[in-house]
């Protein structure tokens, strides 16, 4: 279904960084179901509760898939609480319904018995239908890196995005989305890895073009790498170490070698972190481009938001 030109580029400029609150508008997205909040929009419908069953999942979910010990958590909660949060869908005819974004709650909602589910029902193109489908996903951080490389791939391959268009539309550096990209010229086992969270980012990235990228990946996982290592593994002839020797691990606690190989996957880049007397230490993040500095600069500098993943993960560590 067609929109004004007019109103597509206002939806744009408000910017799909902040969620689907900024695509749908903070009262209508925000407000629980039933409550009527339709946001001021002409096209908005308030929250309504449908049959579980008249809901079906989209063919182009970037998502792909949904850990059982992650929806049985969900579902348990929504016995308790239920769907707090109604599933955005748009319209197939005969009253039903396709799910835009929600999937996860919607396979929750049926484990815990629902027999009804609140939904935002928005007449959207496909264009943004996949945009908000992305949005929700990225946003929460429910896409593994292969997904999200694809639905990148995605908006460019159908809707014609340019890399620095959609880093816009994410609200994504053009660097970052660039990074993602490049995911997709890794082999398919080293994919997979990726997929399943055997190997980070940061990782596989210094594998992309080489040969040997499946062999260097499964003895990064034999040996448990880290990613400074891998990047003197794959350097020119010159900066390798002497064929034969094993590589060094670090002689650090195995909390700071992790949390080392969080911050490296997170950012893409080569942390190190240095521990001084007591508490105090140092941490190093070595770029090679400007693009990579910009990106990082990026990053440290974003105000952080409710329910970071910088949040502290274990009692008596802090990330700052």
């Amino acid at each position: 279904m067609s929109r004004p030109a007019r109103q597509g580029e206002e939806r744009r400029g408000r910017g799909l960084g902040r969620g689907l609150a900024a695509l749908l508008g903070e009262q209508e997205w925000h407000g629980e179901a039933g409550l009527g909040e339709a946001g001021g929009g002409a096209s908005a419908r308030a929250a309504r509760q449908v049959p579980i069953e008249f809901l079906h999942p989209a063919p182009g979910q970037p998502r792909r898939k949904f850990p059982q010990e992650e929806l049985r958590a969900l579902a348990n909660s929504i016995k308790q609480k239920g769907v707090l949060q109604p599933i955005l869908v748009r319209p197939k005819g005969d009253g039903h319904f396709e799910i835009v974004a929600g999937e996860r709650r919607w396979r929750a909602a049926q484990m815990s018995g629902l027999h009804q589910v609140p939904v935002f029902e928005r007449d959207l193109t496909d264009a943004e239908a996949l945009e908000c489908a992305l949005v929700e996903n990225i946003q929460r951080s429910d896409l593994d890196p292969m997904e999200e490389a694809r639905g990148y791939r995605q908006l460019m391959q159908r809707f014609g995005h340019s890399q620095e268009a959609l880093a816009r539309l994410l609200s994504k550096s053009r660097a970052h989305v660039a990074n993602m990209l490049r995911l997709l010229k890794l082999p398919v086992g080293v994919q997979a890895m990726l997929a399943d969270g055997r190997l980070g980012v940061g990782h596989a990235r210094p594998l992309i073009g080489r040969s040997d990228a499946g062999e260097l990946a499964a003895r990064i996982l034999r040996e448990g790498l880290n990613v400074r290592q891998v990047e003197e593994l794959t350097a020119p002839a010159a900066r390798r170490p002497p064929a034969g020797k094993k590589l060094a691990l670090p002689h650090k606690s195995a909390d700071v070698r992790q949390l080392e190989q969080d911050l490296a996957d997170s950012l893409g880049l080569a942390v190190d972190l240095r521990q001084g007397a007591r508490e105090s230490g140092r941490m190093t993040i070595s770029w090679r481009s400007y693009e990579q500095l910009e990106n990082v600069c990026e990053r440290l500098m974003r105000p952080p938001e409710s329910g970071s993943r910088l949040a502290p993960a274990r009692p008596g560590r802090s990330r700052r």
